[in-house]
């Protein structure tokens, strides 16, 4: 909704036109009696509810004590059908078309907390993901803290009289050189322009690494006089980009911006940028909504971790907001990685961005030699390595990595032998109680282990597999724990390290060490690891998802960018049978697998060639809407289809029927139409009380 419509009054009166307010007189409202604002007497206000009907604007009157504190952009509690919510008032004016206007019970602070620009940003995620701009909002703007509001409010007289100007930034020299449209990247952002780019960075550790190259490139920026967000996965990365911010900016130029800093620190950095005394902002998901001002430059990087999408409605991928944040305020793009998404490549095909990447001959000084066992020259000297979970190549790897420096072990999974199946058909054993898959773990105080289910706890003391009936088990994938535990016994002078689950270390010392740790928790080594054996490649590869692959893919990289250059003696070993996964790893070609798999996504019209919705809920419910949706031909419909016990019910849970889901593809051209309809038929759904609510879902990247 535009901001110059509105919505009818809180009371459901019909809308008529009402003239004007006298501009220099009191006026009263003649229904609540209340004295009114002498100018503009009329607050547009958008409220915080997650109904999607009332996903518009609603007018509300201002009465005159709240006239000097009520501008665009403050907090309110207004009155909505005898509740109180909470909400942004977003303008003010001289009239309304209610003849009834409810006055704003409180303005909660006088600090505008929602910048004009940040609005049109989130109404234009809602309206790319079929969302609501209150759920965007509730990500964008922070919690309150009213402490802090007074000590801005007091200080802001002072800021404005004192301006603070840092200092400038100092890049030092350029960590592009030798990647193709590097340095013409640079020298175009620090001379206030705007270029769009992929990189795809080489290491992953030390002074050369990703978070220097980023800081560079803000640094450039910075020194154009412009601001700059940079947003990151974890917090762990987080730590480290901090680390080489303040290398290159200078002191007070930049905050981070995460919940995992607690309300108070979070809600000060979100001030300091608000005053304009910090331009450039570091963080986690929501930083990509900080209202920096004269915003320069967006960052993502490693945009295929799914940590960039965010866990609530309307499920927004923070690589989406930074674009349509660049588009809105027409700022430069890097989004940046070890390896190449498809998303990427599709922008880079199109001609949107450019992409920087390193030479051949910078790529083979930088990174590690990549082994896999599964070629031919290795199973010539090892036939049995393809049964092995640790070939003796990566044994004899790892014996002689560990005289120069740490080993990183990358396994699958966590814990001891999270998965088991049978042992003679290899079918995923089950839980004869919920249908949930068996685990071996250990119990507490106990010898042994156990097998149970991993969904509802039941113990398993006497499995019979329903297909074949015999009764033994094996593991699928062995975790963290138990690959600790058996490399600690090869190894038995060596001290064994592992990063999984609730124990995920951010970096490790120098000295040799076996470093055993999960996908996306490899801890980092200042000077580089030694070597890194990749295991339960098959395993990764075989998941059920479209994406298997690429995200197997972009792991490997991740691990690999750890390790210290093959001049160096540096070498990864990737244990996996042959596939197209493991020979652009070895190549060390990720622009060349996005190419390949995008080109084949078009042939079968699948994300992100096209663009993907999902509605899930009760059977009758996801058809019933679907058919309300009255969708162009051009739109291809799955479904519905019920998501049987393999898409995971929680545990104790009690489900009388399977929710369904249907899925609807469709080009990125119709995208904002299908979209529309998406939101239009949520509210009418909503408003309406019919059937129960459908869950709706755009670009979701677990849906097939």
């Amino acid at each position: 909704m535009n901001g110059d419509e509105r919505g009818s009054d809180p009371h459901g009166v019909q809308l008529t036109l009402l003239g004007g307010f006298p501009s220099r007189e009191r006026v009263a409202d003649p229904h609540s009696g209340v004295e009114l604002a002498a100018e503009l007497p009329v607050a547009q206000v958008v409220i915080d509810s997650p109904l999607p009907h009332l996903d518009r604007v609603f007018d509300y009157s201002v009465p005159r004590e709240l006239d000097d504190v009520t501008r665009p952009g403050v907090r309110v509690h207004v009155s909505f059908s005898g509740q109180s919510l909470n909400g942004f008032v977003i303008s003010r004016s001289a009239a309304s078309e209610s003849e009834r206007l409810v006055p704003l019970t409180r303005v909660m602070s006088a600090v505008p907390v929602l910048a004009p620009r940040v609005l049109e940003l989130a109404r234009q995620v809602a309206a790319r993901y079929g969302g609501t701009v209150a759920d965007v909002l509730r990500v964008a703007v922070p919690p309150r803290v009213a402490k802090l509001d007074k000590e801005y409010l007091l200080e802001h007289v002072a800021r404005h009289e004192h301006p603070h100007e840092p200092g400038d930034a100092h890049p030092g020299p350029s960590l592009f050189a030798g990647y193709d449209n590097g340095d013409a990247f640079l020298t175009h952002l620090a001379a206030g322009g705007a270029p769009r780019a992929v990189l795809g960075a080489l290491q992953g550790y030390g002074p050369d690494g990703w978070t220097r190259q980023l800081a560079q490139a803000v640094a450039h920026c910075h020194l154009s006089g412009r601001g700059a967000v940079v947003v990151v996965p974890d917090v762990r990365d987080l730590v480290r980009l901090h680390r080489a911010m303040e290398e290159v900016l200078p002191p007070g130029a930049f905050v981070r911006l995460t919940a995992d800093d607690g309300p108070s620190l979070r809600y000060e950095s979100f001030l300091r940028v608000l005053s304009g005394e910090a331009r450039v902002v570091i963080g986690t998901r929501s930083a990509a909504y900080a209202p920096v001002a004269d915003l320069g430059l967006v960052c993502c990087w490693d945009g295929a971790d799914e940590q960039h999408i965010e866990r609530r409605a309307p499920y927004q991928h923070t690589r989406d907001v930074l674009l349509l944040r660049a588009e809105l305020e027409g700022a430069a793009v890097l989004l940046a990685g070890h390896s190449r998404s498809t998303e990427d490549q599709r922008l880079l095909g199109s001609g949107w961005a450019q992409p920087i990447v390193a030479g051949r001959a910078l790529a083979r000084t930088v990174t590690a030699r990549v082994v896999s066992t599964a070629d031919s020259f290795e199973t010539d000297l090892d036939p049995t390595a393809s049964l092995a979970r640790l070939p003796r190549r990566a044994w004899l790897t790892a014996k002689d990595a560990l005289a120069r420096g740490p080993v990183l072990v990358q396994v699958a999974r966590a814990g001891y032998a999270p998965a088991l199946a049978c042992q003679r058909c290899r079918e995923i054993a089950r839980c004869r109680k919920c249908a949930g898959p068996l685990m071996e773990s250990r119990a507490a105080g106990a010898a042994g282990t156990l097998v149970g289910c991993r969904w509802c706890g039941t113990v398993e003391t006497a499995f019979g597999c329903p297909t074949c009936g015999f009764h033994g088990l094996r593991a699928v994938a062995v975790g963290a724990a138990r690959t600790a535990e058996e490399l600690g016994r090869a190894f038995p002078a060596t001290t064994v390290i592992s990063s999984a689950g609730d124990h995920v270390k951010p970096d490790v010392p120098d000295r040799p060490a076996i470093v055993v740790a999960t996908v996306g928790a490899e801890p980092v080594a200042p000077s580089g690891y030694a070597a890194a054996l990749l295991l339960d490649g098959d395993t990764l590869l075989r998941r059920e998802s479209l994406r298997a692959g690429e995200e197997t893919l972009r792991r490997w990289c991740n691990a690999a960018a750890l390790v210290r250059p093959a001049g160096d003696g540096g070498i990864v070993v990737v244990t996996a049978d042959e596939s197209p996964e493991v020979q652009a790893l070895v190549r060390w070609d990720p622009p060349g697998y996005a190419e390949r798999e995008l080109g084949l996504r078009r042939e079968l019209g699948l994300p992100p060639a096209v663009r993907i919705a999902s509605l899930t809920g009760a059977e009758a419910d996801v058809a019933a809407f679907t058919a309300a949706l009255a969708l162009p031909d051009a739109v291809r419909v799955v479904g519905p289809t019920a998501l049987g016990p393999a898409a995971g019910p929680p545990a104790g849970a009690v489900v009388d029927a399977p929710p369904y889901r249907t899925l609807l593809f469709f080009p990125y051209a119709l995208a904002a139409g299908v979209t529309a309809r998406l939101r239009a038929q949520r509210a009418a759904s909503a408003a309406k009380r019919v059937g129960a609510p459908v869950q709706v879902r755009c670009d979701g990247v677990d849906v097939v």
